[in-house]
């Protein structure tokens, strides 16, 4: 069962790691980033996980470009004073964004309850406007607001080949919550076809794990 909802916000910035220490905006989602949200809302890890079938674009791409004045190191045991760590750093974001996203629960092996159980829950969560904590758009400034999809909009009329995109920057498979994040960097062939991406599910041979990367 897909469960679909639009997401929205007045600014979003799906960060190319590219970019490096300046924020550049992918033209859309990451299935990464569109799981982060959906987890906001309804997430136990050790029992299943989101994967991710669909991104719809619903407003036109636009960007925006800005600066922001950030500091340069994090605090740990001594405070900082940010006029003498502040640096400038250039963001290239999207402006008024809203998207359609499809995905479906994925049950873990251990888990021992049913399927409709979980996409229960998931809808009444996000039916209610429940999270954990409050959804982004790629950064915690970009507030993201959510709604169940009644599938009203159509998506916009225009194909894009973004290329080879982040997949996601974890193993879905493994549930284990630890002290030190042991990232493993998959990636897919992103193609928009009349505002619609289709993603392969992660253990597809359309993914890029590991080795195949080098």
């Amino acid at each position: 069962m897909e469960i679909t909802m639009e997401v929205w916000g007045d600014l979003a910035c799906w960060t190319a790691p590219y970019g490096k220490v300046e924020r550049l905006s992918y033209p859309f989602p990451t299935p990464s980033a569109v799981r982060g949200i959906y987890s906001s809302i309804y997430s136990k890890k050790d029992e299943f996980y989101w994967q991710v079938t669909r991104i719809e674009v619903l407003n036109p791409i636009q960007y925006i470009s800005f600066k922001c004045n950030e500091v340069k190191k994090k605090v740990k045991d001594k405070p900082i004073y940010a006029d003498e760590e502040r640096t400038q750093r250039q963001t290239v974001a999207l402006r008024d964004v809203r998207y359609r996203f499809s995905a479906v629960i994925c049950p873990r092996e251990t888990f021992r309850g049913t399927l409709a159980q979980l996409n229960e829950q998931a809808l009444r969560r996000i039916r209610s406007g429940k999270t954990y904590y409050q959804p982004s758009l790629g950064l915690r400034q970009f507030v993201g607001y959510f709604e169940e999809s009644d599938k009203s909009r159509a998506p916009i009329c225009e194909d894009m080949d973004a290329g080879w995109m982040v997949y996601d920057i974890f193993d879905l498979h493994d549930p284990e919550v630890r002290k030190k994040t042991q990232p493993r960097l998959s990636l897919y062939h992103a193609v928009m076809k009349q505002g619609v991406i289709e993603v392969p599910p992660y253990d597809s041979p359309d993914v890029l794990k590991g080795d195949a990367l080098c």
